[in-house]
């Protein structure tokens, strides 16, 4: 399937950059509500049942589906979908083993889909379907579900090319015209500190921005291993981190939170980027094809840099902070605090109950039912370019404007789906791996 083309994205001047105040970024944390005028198939506060679709069935996916019956009680989750039938029929005991949702767990064998294609059976048997696949499965999912009138959840990152950008964003252009929610897993948005913190920072606490760091670094993550039987695609899907045609690099997979925490304060994106990264300590072949660390610095607008830095080493230091420096303090966006001419922390009496996982899905179906759908498109595929063209920096060693990102051919699709052998690509080696 061919990939929908868009023109290049407009990029931030200097005056929205470096403003003290007023700031404004497409797709804020609640992003703009569409008109309202009645979802598809609901009406504005109606009460009907609202049919759920999981598609990708691990911890994260079964995590969403549990959030989305809590969020309302006319929900009901009708169908599940993954490659393997062994991650459906443990998400769905999981789900049936939770004493105050089981009774809305209404997933029949009819309606449990395995393969390929088990995401378009899904879609087709509900009203908003949930998207936690592997980030490389999205673009195909996102599209069948705009072009089948269905609103979404969809995770983080939304792709791991620029080819499957441009077919989000196409599908989500879509998806708009019909009036269908869109929410993205960056939850980092739905934080109710965070988002004090954030706009806090747009009222001017810190004065005109002048640089940023954010870091990532966290110690390694799980391994599956490999069984005899498997084929190769399925030993590649179920260590699905390891390979970029299906994760983006750990720096599109899981760093793309800072990267979006840090667009999300300046208020828009970079012209440009320049990377480092390798492999140090997961150089095994099972370790596919990715980095385990990276180092990149980002230009926006009027020269403001973004120092940005993640990792996943065992045994060596944890960092997660995001910082924000300005003409007149510094902003901590993880500690939620301010320091300057403008000293502030956030000591709210609800960070209990500010889980961020359950806000969004809180607000997506909060939306469904009042005919106002939330539509966070622009920066859930903003944020994934975002990631990717600081991969494609590293990979190749060059550096990458924003619009070379976006209209880059770099297409990871494998030649087919199917289980058979699928060779494991190379490690990119900077100075040599070509940006494409």
């Amino acid at each position: 399937m061919k990939s929908n083309s868009t023109q290049p994205s407009s990029v931030p001047t200097r005056r929205d950059l470096l403003k003290t105040g007023g700031i404004v970024l497409a797709g804020s944390a609640v992003a703009h509500a569409l008109p309202s005028g009645g979802v598809i198939g609901f009406h504005p506060h109606g009460s009907e049942v609202l049919k759920v679709g999981l598609v990708g069935c691990g911890g994260r996916g079964t995590g969403a589906a549990a959030q989305a019956l809590t969020a309302d009680p006319q929900v009901e989750l009708v169908a599940l979908g993954d490659a393997f039938a062994d991650h459906v029929d443990n998400a769905l005991k999981s789900l049936q083993g939770m004493p105050n949702l089981a009774p809305r767990v209404k997933v029949d064998d009819a309606h449990k889909f395995t393969g390929f294609d088990a995401y378009k059976r899904v879609i087709d048997a509900v009203d908003v379907a949930l998207f936690a696949t592997s980030p490389h499965f999205r673009p195909m999912q996102v599209e069948y579900a705009a072009q089948s009138g269905k609103h979404m959840f969809v995770e983080k990152p939304i792709a791991t090319d620029a080819p499957g950008v441009r077919r989000v964003m196409a599908a989500c252009e879509l998806a708009r015209q019909k009036k269908l929610a869109v929410v993205s897993g960056l939850c980092y948005r739905y934080e109710h500190k965070k988002r004090e913190t954030i706009q806090r920072i747009h009222d001017g606490a810190i004065g005109q921005i002048l640089a940023a760091q954010t870091t990532y670094n966290t110690g390694g993550l799980w391994h599956r291993g490999r069984q005899p039987e498997w084929t190769d695609m399925e030993w590649q899907m179920r260590n699905w981190l390891y390979f970029t045609w299906l994760s983006g690099d750990h720096i599109v997979e899981q760093h793309i939170h800072s990267l979006d925490k840090v667009a999300w304060a300046l208020g828009g994106y970079p012209l440009s980027v320049t990377a480092s990264g390798g492999r140090a300590q997961r150089t095994d072949p099972k370790y596919g094809n990715i980095y385990d660390h990276f180092n990149s610095v980002y230009e926006f607008a009027g020269g403001v840099k973004v120092f940005s830095s993640c990792r996943q080493w065992n045994g060596a230091s944890s960092d997660v902070s995001d910082h924000v420096f300005g003409t007149k303090g510094i902003a901590h966006l993880q500690s939620h605090a301010i320091e300057g001419e403008n000293a502030w922390r956030h000591r709210g009496k609800d960070d209990e109950s500010d889980d961020m996982y359950q806000n969004e899905h809180d607000e997506l179906f909060a939306s469904i039912r009042k005919g106002e759908p939330i539509d966070n498109s622009d920066y859930m595929c903003k944020s994934t370019l975002m990631a990717i063209m600081a991969r494609m920096a590293a990979y190749s060693g060059q550096t990458i404007t924003w619009e070379q990102a976006l209209n880059s051919q770099e297409d990871l699709r494998p030649a087919s789906y199917d289980w058979t052998s699928i060779e494991a690509p190379p490690v990119a080696i900077p100075g040599v791996t070509k940006f494409v």
